[in-house]
C-alpha cells in the first residue's frame, strides 16, 4: 500500500503528526521545523498528497495542507481487516487448543478396551 510506504520515511510521518496536531498549516511553516531544504519538503509534501494523507489548497502564493481523512480511513479500514483476519485465525487456534484439551482429559484407553477380534 502506498500510504504504509509514505509513512515509512520519517520525515513524512513527522509531517503528518505535525498536521494531526497542529491542523492546517503552510508549506513555509512546515518547512521551517525541519534541516532540510524547502523543495525536499516540497517533495515529502508531494509524496503525502499521491499517498492521499494530506490534502492542499492554495491560496493566494501560500499551499495550505491539512490532514486527508478518507486516507486516514483507508489506514483503518486496513487495520480493521488485518485485526479480523487474525481474531479469525485466534479463534481457530483456541478451538483447536479447547478440543485438545478435552481429549488429554479422557483416560487413555489400554489394549483391554480395545474389542478382540475373532
Amino acid at each position: 500500500m502506498m500510504i504504509f510506504t509514505a509513512l515509512a520515511d520519517p520525515t513524512r510521518l513527522r509531517i503528518v503528526e505535525m498536521l494531526a496536531t497542529g491542523g492546517r498549516m503552510p508549506a513555509s511553516r512546515i518547512s521551517s521545523q525541519f534541516r532540510v531544504s524547502a523543495p525536499a519538503i516540497s517533495q515529502h509534501l508531494k509524496v503525502l498528497r499521491e499517498a492521499r494523507l494530506v490534502k492542499m489548497e492554495v491560496k493566494a502564493q501560500q499551499r495550505i495542507y491539512e490532514i486527508n481523512p478518507e486516507g486516514l480511513s483507508d489506514i483503518e479500514h486496513w487495520i480493521s481487516k488485518m485485526k479480523q483476519q487474525w481474531e479469525e485465525r485466534f479463534d481457530a487456534l483456541d478451538a483447536l487448543l479447547k478440543e485438545e484439551m478435552k481429549q488429554k482429559k479422557q483416560p487413555p484407553r489400554s489394549h483391554h478396551d480395545v474389542p478382540r477380534q475373532p
